[in-house]
């Protein structure tokens, strides 16, 4: 294994600026995964949000899903409560459709294509960016409807070590503690932190046939995060990071109804100046997502372990002050075990990559990449993207883009015994948007149009003669789709309201996609009064459809929570939230159910 890791780094290339890929300036105007290097997100034409840490605790975010939900082109289906699994649809696309990075390092199962967000501790998490539409000519397979990169928290001071301690609870039996420490000696740097989330929860499925299990379903999650790095003196820098999430999981089943869960990255990083103009990284990773499944009666039931090598390579050569290019590549080998014996256990994809970025006439933008992958499942694909932005006067830019992208298929797609058909084609991709946006003093705002048409999407074929399933490339869809923002700051008040409109179609029944809301409005509200901070948050979302048939209807809601914050000092901060105010009974999932009104308090502290 050491032997084809290490020798995949001759042949692959680059994957991102080291400075910037993994400390990111901590400002949301900057992104790093929409270029694989840092840029402004005024000279992009792909739609972008970043939650940065101070947004994740101003939000009182508890987990990664609750920091989602609401955020601009991304619907969510919820099977229960905490820790219970979350699919997240971008743009329409399926939740397979979305690739995850954190630190770089591609996550997620290999059996079923999805990542589980419920289980990413985000009291260990530093910064959230989203990108918004295709991006497999960067990154491969999985980002047809966009990439989401989870950045660990890192951080230090030269003067002192930097200490940060929070602990809270709240309905059902829901505690929540967590502590770090980092700091800065000379030309090196560290970050230790730990946390644990806990709940008793609440019973999260309704009484159906044969699956009334009237329990409280419960999760339990402890996570360790550490970083350290060192800069020499010739700006050449190296950084080894550490993520783990470890626990177990109660839910509502027949076979099986407990899982016990390990979710691991693990990476290290190298860079240097080769000249003056040109920086060559280095990125090798792992990650881990693995799951034993239980019984009720507690015996144990089956077990599906992926593991994720990653090697990486980017070069970024600045050909003047207004043109960057970015030439890259990628190796990673997908392997799965566990109590299922796939008809194969591993596989690799090796990608090559190029991105131009450029300043021309002053105030047009214009981004271009290029990939070619190799995966030895299909074979090979070709993706690419374009886009261009103008940022002309009055603060009005206009921009627009398109590009095209891939998914592998997934383990259980073509070698799960029964069901696998190795002779699956990749899915295929092709996207167009356009929109205005607008900066001004008291004003932001932007608007984006797209449609999407996926074409070879994989889904499940029953012989009408012998009933056996099995997946096949036979399904097509079509997304159009309308995204609206607008953010303000009036007399000390901001707020954010965020919009939605969705037509998500298969284009051969032409029924909705299955779990996709069409309309979704979101808005925030916060404002500070000397040592208090007050906010609120209103959710609406329009009925959804169960099935891919289109007839099992999961009726729309609205939910509205409340926050409030107060600052004892500098160092210490008292916190409370109430969601779901309203106490709505709602779902997102047919017969799942979601919370009723809860709180959760806590107390903060920051040196």
């Amino acid at each position: 294994m050491q032997k084809l890791i290490f020798g995949s780094l001759l042949i692959t290339g680059f994957n991102t600026q080291l400075y910037a890929q993994e400390t990111p300036q901590n400002l949301p105007d900057l992104v790093v995964t929409a270029t694989r290097t840092e840029t402004a997100k005024n000279q992009l034409a792909a739609a972008a949000t970043v939650y940065t840490r101070k947004d994740i605790e101003r939000l009182q975010a508890k987990t990664l899903p609750e920091l989602l939900s609401g955020t601009t082109g991304i619907d969510m289906a919820q099977s229960g409560g905490y820790g219970k699994d979350t699919n997240i649809y971008m743009r329409g696309t399926n939740s397979d459709h979305v690739l995850v990075l954190i630190d770089g390092i591609k996550v997620g199962s290999v059996t079923s294509g999805t990542t589980p967000f419920q289980l990413i501790p985000l009291d260990q998490v530093e910064r959230v960016e989203i990108i918004r539409g295709p991006q497999s000519s960067l990154y491969g397979s999985e980002a047809i409807g966009g990439v989401i990169q989870i950045f660990t928290r890192k951080g230090g001071r030269e003067d002192k070590p930097s200490v940060t301690l929070d602990a809270g609870g709240g309905s059902y039996d829901t505690y929540r503690a967590s502590g770090s420490v980092s700091g800065q000696w000379k030309n090196s740097w560290y970050t230790l932190g730990s946390s644990q989330f806990g709940s008793q929860g609440f019973n999260a499925r309704s009484p159906v046939r044969g699956l009334n299990q009237p329990d409280k379903d419960g999760y339990l999650n402890t996570a360790l995060n550490a970083r350290i790095g060192h800069r020499f003196d010739n700006n050449a820098e190296v950084e080894t990071f550490f993520m783990r999430a470890e626990g177990k999981n109660e839910y509502d089943g027949t076979a099986q109804n407990k899982t016990e869960f390990v979710e691991q990255t693990v990476g290290t990083t190298a860079g240097m100046n080769i000249v003056e103009n040109w920086r060559s990284i280095l990125r090798l990773g792992q990650s881990r997502d693995d799951g034993d499944n239980f019984a009720p009666n507690g015996t144990f039931s089956s077990s599906f372990n992926s593991t994720r090598w990653n090697a990486s390579w980017l070069n970024e050569v600045a050909l003047s002050d207004d043109h960057q290019l970015v030439i890259g590549s990628d190796y990673r080998l997908d392997q799965v075990d566990g109590s299922t014996a796939y008809n194969e256990s591993s596989r690799y994809d090796a990608g090559i990559f190029t991105e131009l970025h450029s300043r021309i006439l002053d105030n047009h933008f214009i981004n271009a990449s290029v990939r070619g992958d190799k995966n030895a499942a299909f074979g090979e694909q070709l993706t690419g993207n374009f886009g261009w932005r103008y940022n002309g006067g009055y603060g009005i830019s206009p921009f627009a883009s398109f590009g095209n992208a891939f998914k592998a298929p997934t383990f259980n797609q073509l070698y799960f015994p029964g069901f696998g058909n190795p002779a699956l084609r990749a899915e295929q991709s092709t996207s167009f948007e356009t929109g205005l946006a607008g900066d001004h003093d008291w004003l932001q705002w932007e608007v984006r149009a797209y449609h999407t048409n996926i074409d070879n999407l994989i889904v499940t074929v029953t012989n009408p003669v012998t009933f056996l399933s099995s997946a096949e490339n036979v399904g097509k869809a079509q997304i159009d789709g309308i995204e609206a923002e607008i953010g303000t700051q009036l007399m000390g008040w901001n707020s954010k309201l965020n919009m939605n409109l969705l037509s998500p179609k298969n284009r051969e029944t032409n029924a909705r996609l299955p779990r996709r809301a069409e309309k979704t409005l979101s808005y925030d509200l916060s404002r500070s009064f000397g040592q208090f901070d007050l906010g609120a948050n209103v959710l609406a979302q329009a009925d959804r459809f169960d099935d891919a048939l289109n007839k099992t209807k999961v009726a729309g809601y609205v939910t509205v929570d409340l926050r409030t914050a107060y600052h004892l000092n500098k160092n210490w901060m008292l916190s409370a939230k109430l969601n779901n105010l309203l106490d709505k009974q709602y779902q997102t999932i047919n017969t799942y159910n979601t919370a009723n009104r809860n709180f959760f308090l806590s107390i903060h502290y920051n040196n």
